[in-house]
């Protein structure tokens, strides 16, 4: 019986993985079984992350627009300048709200005093 070689195919495949691993250390970037099992870690990890990430941010803008409301007592609370800005249509989100607070406390100001009208 005629000896058949491999085609390229599989080691295009693990070629490919190795260049996602190669930055792991030690077996993670060289052995294709565990190559395979940190990608997997891996990916795993960012799609969580993600997530976790986005409630990060929303944790610090809450934050920092109530350190910012307290400290110069525009308001007693986080929760009730939000709700007045819903129930007076002024549709700013958390985001622009604490690069507000940080940026120009002015400005801040003077939108409590729309939302106290």
């Amino acid at each position: 019986m005629t000896r058949i070689k491999r085609g390229y195919i599989a080691r295009r495949r693990r070629t490919k993985i190795r260049l996602f691993a190669s930055t792991f250390r030690g077996a993670h970037s060289r052995l294709t079984r565990t190559i395979t099992q940190q990608k997997i870690r891996a990916l795993v990890s960012a799609h969580r992350d993600r997530g976790r990430q986005k409630r990060d941010f929303r944790r610090l803008w809450i934050t920092r627009i109530n350190a910012v409301i307290r400290d110069n007592k525009v308001y007693f609370s986080y929760s009730k300048l939000i709700h007045n800005l819903y129930k007076k249509q002024l549709l700013l989100n958390r985001k622009i709200l604490a690069q507000i607070a940080i940026l120009n406390r002015c400005c801040l100001y003077m939108i409590s005093n729309e939302i106290l009208k």
